[in-house]
């Protein structure tokens, strides 16, 4: 694998040493049960403890409106479920309002909800870079909405959505308001007393932490039924015993990357930023996907005309290159992502999506190689697909 160019750490990143250190003694010789009463128990709880102080320190609030979870995807369970649930109980309200470019984590839990709990799930529009309006949520709010819940960035295109003033709509209506936090926490700020969010997803695995865990911020007063059951861990909102190794090592990424972000930004976006102009430049029929300002600083994504995403992702691999598309291919039939389709892009278009994202290891060479090699890979995915067309 050392020859490979990684290149897309939206996907996941590879754990900081540093957090590995942090981690390892709770594998072994701290390797107690956190609910255990004895000497071990009592170690392992500590560790939780600390590490709940030092997420709620990130993110400028309690410890206690820390809940840890398996990872991104559970901690969005459990804010719609939960949230919607405890809600309707509470006032009856069963409209979830949500956007037609979010991660699956969200869109399949609003849609289960309305599937099969009786909620009814508004979709909102997004404009042409994939970012949600504070306008288009005021506009969807009406007295039965039970939840609102946008993501802070784009995972596929990389907007980042105006998370502020969605929240203050949302308060000004006294409705719960949820941000998927997952992609963005790594380069964007997440204190929530400045977000003004009131419930918040993190996972472990995008920020160079490991993967299977995660956490969820519950602003105080804000109610959530748990949709997991069992002990009364996590101030009984997330049942089972703790992954004590994994949670330490989640909580020192997270520290690490709110106190290093200038300098992981100051890396990755001029790189970035080459990135996107050589590609417009270079390669016929491209453009880019998602706002070119208000975008994650590591996130480049393009769509090209008549090409096949998933061949040139192939193409990309053999040449030595990890990237990432946003089309989907079900069984011989490709079809443009749910993100393309929100964007307006043509079928054409929306075929032909790549992700290129960066990280700390990512290097100028790196950077050198892949231009050099896109622009003659897209050309033979082009002409492949003439060629089978034909």
């Amino acid at each position: 694998m050392d020859e490979k160019i990684y290149l897309d750490y939206a996907a996941t990143t590879p754990v900081d040493s540093r957090v590995l250190d942090v981690m390892m003694p709770y594998f072994s010789a701290s390797f107690g049960n956190p609910s255990s009463v004895h000497r071990y128990g009592q170690i392992a709880e500590a560790a939780i403890d600390s590490a709940r102080e030092k997420v709620a320190a990130a993110l400028n609030c309690r410890p206690d409106e820390i809940v840890f979870t398996s990872c991104g995807t559970e901690s969005d369970n459990l804010a719609l479920r939960g949230a919607a649930l405890a809600m309707r109980e509470k006032t009856g309200a069963n409209w979830i309002i949500t956007s037609k470019v979010e991660h699956h984590a969200v869109s399949k839990t609003a849609g289960q909800l309305e599937k099969h709990y009786g909620f009814q799930a508004e979709w909102l529009d997004v404009n042409e870079y994939g970012m949600v309006t504070p306008d288009a949520v005021e506009k969807a709010i009406c007295d039965q909405t039970a939840l609102v819940s946008v993501m802070y960035a784009n995972n596929e295109i990389g907007t980042i959505n105006p998370i502020k003033e969605i929240a203050e709509i949302c308060r000004k209506n006294n409705i719960l308001f949820h941000t998927d936090a997952v992609q963005a926490a790594a380069y964007l700020p997440v204190d929530v007393q400045i977000l003004g969010v009131d419930l918040l997803s993190l996972g472990g695995h995008k920020l160079y932490g490991p993967k299977g865990v995660g956490a969820l911020y519950v602003r105080k007063g804000a109610q959530i039924l748990p949709s997991q059951t069992g002990g009364g861990q996590e101030n009984g909102l997330r049942a089972g015993t703790q992954n004590v190794p994994y949670i330490v090592g989640f909580a020192e990424a997270l520290r690490l990357a709110v106190e290093e972000r200038q300098q992981r930004t100051a890396h990755v976006k001029p790189l970035c930023d080459r990135i996107i102009g050589t590609v417009l430049e270079m390669i016929p029929d491209s453009k880019l996907t998602g706002h070119i300002e208000y975008r994650l600083p590591n996130h480049a994504s393009f769509a090209f005309k008549d090409v096949d995403g998933n061949l040139l992702l192939t193409l990309l691999d053999a040449a030595g290159f990890a990237c990432s598309s946003g089309s989907a291919c079900k069984t011989g039939n490709p079809e443009p992502s749910e993100v393309m389709l929100a964007i307006g892009l043509a079928r054409e278009w929306g075929l032909g999506s790549l992700r290129v994202t960066l990280g700390m290891n990512t290097t100028p060479a790196d950077v050198d190689s892949f231009l050099k090699a896109l622009p003659v890979l897209v050309a033979q995915a082009r002409k492949l697909a003439t060629d089978k067309r034909g």
